[in-house]
């Protein structure tokens, strides 16, 4: 498929924006299009969501929280929510605290795959609905929305185009095919203004012999979900770096790997269709796109410690249990897993954005420095 793709082509070549949309997101072939687990130990990678249902849970009580401050409707849309376990997390928690108030849960989720096995977790909740893109969301119902936008290393599985400074010149690095029809890489001067235009405004300068991702597609996504939004938050949790972490020399070849059975593949184009690709997102990128269409930052923090912030801690369960496999040895597991700076989440990054609100202001929460890896 991919080779045929590229041998259909002018030059017989593409982007690495092309080659992600074609591996990632072809409706035939595409990796996360298939029917087969991503997810967990039968599948490719992990979430933190996947670790225990008590990060769903802790979420639930913030959201609860957010919702109360600003007396928002009590609506939750999650981009790429995954099999649903986080979702499944969040309704079970909200029903206990709230005594079953009722949650409006929307999931846009372009993997047929998960949209099936959310459905196997939330079919009997009568407030979720899925959709695979936003648009299709919108063409469903055209009101504004107000509540909760949430997202969980979705902006990492954007498609993203591919360049290199050598001799003084940006080159884009394209997807082509040797003589023997293996997929090899070429670069070329790079002559799309859009690449040049955003290096200029968001990127960090780059140095000789240097790669980097160049993430066009995250600039149109915020706008979609900026002009769907009207009142409410974005939360987005992901893992990136800043200008600074990209000026170190263990960055100089960018971030663009695969994860193909747990193991990281640093070539991009190995096992195409059959493994995940992830790049790590421009963090002051991000932050400045926020910025300009006039979102308020109310939080930037390292995971680990957004959910100390927002009462992780609440849920260890206290007296020793010898059983380590026992539920509660396995809470307690997952606790300090999700809150120490060892642990998974001091990789992650959490931005809460608020958008027409007043009240919520009090979350005001930036660390002295968030983005040290």
């Amino acid at each position: 498929m991919v080779v045929s793709k590229i041998k259909g082509t002018e030059k017989h070549r593409i982007t690495y924006a092309e080659y992600m949309n074609i591996v990632l997101y072809d409706q035939e072939v595409g990796y996360y299009m298939k029917d087969k687990k991503k997810l967990g130990t039968e599948g490719d990678f992990y979430t933190s969501s996947g670790v225990h249902s008590v990060f769903g849970r802790a979420f639930a009580h913030f959201f609860l929280d957010l919702i109360e401050k600003e007396q928002l409707p009590a609506s939750i849309c999650e981009f790429g929510g995954g099999d649903g376990r986080f979702a499944k997390a969040v309704f079970d928690e909200w029903e206990l605290i709230t005594n079953n108030r009722p949650l409006h849960y929307t999931m846009i989720e372009t993997s047929p795959y998960h949209r099936k096995e959310q459905k196997k977790l939330l079919s009997g909740k009568v407030d979720f609905r899925q959709f695979a893109s936003l648009e299709e969301l919108q063409e469903s119902d055209s009101n504004d929305f107000e509540g909760i936008i949430f997202s969980n290393e979705l902006l990492d599985a954007f498609p993203v185009h591919v360049v290199e400074k050598q001799q003084s010149n940006l080159f884009e690095v394209f997807v082509t095919i040797d003589d023997v029809g293996n997929l090899v890489e070429i670069k070329e001067i790079c002559s799309n203004e859009q690449i040049n235009d955003w290096l200029r405004v968001y990127g960090p300068t780059l140095k000789e012999g240097q790669r980097i991702e160049v993430p066009i597609y995250m600039n149109s996504w915020i706008t979609s979900v900026d002009n769907f939004l009207k009142r409410g938050h974005i939360l987005t949790i992901d893992y990136g770096y800043t200008k600074e972490d990209w000026s170190m020399p263990q960055r100089k070849d960018g971030s663009l790997r695969g994860y193909f059975k747990h193991q990281m593949i640093n070539n991009p184009l190995e096992h195409p269709t059959e493994m995940d690709l992830t790049t790590h997102i421009h963090l002051d990128a991000y932050e400045m796109m926020m910025e300009e269409i006039g979102l308020e930052k109310l939080v930037a923090i390292k995971q680990n410690r957004f959910l100390l912030m927002i009462g992780m801690l609440k849920f260890v369960q206290e007296n020793y249990d010898s059983n380590p496999f026992s539920e509660k040895s396995k809470l307690n597991r997952a606790v300090k897993t999700l809150i120490t700076d060892t642990g998974m989440s001091a990789a992650f990054h959490v931005f809460l954005h608020g958008k027409n609100v007043t009240n919520s202001k009090a979350y005001r929460i930036f660390n002295d420095d968030p983005y040290q890896i």
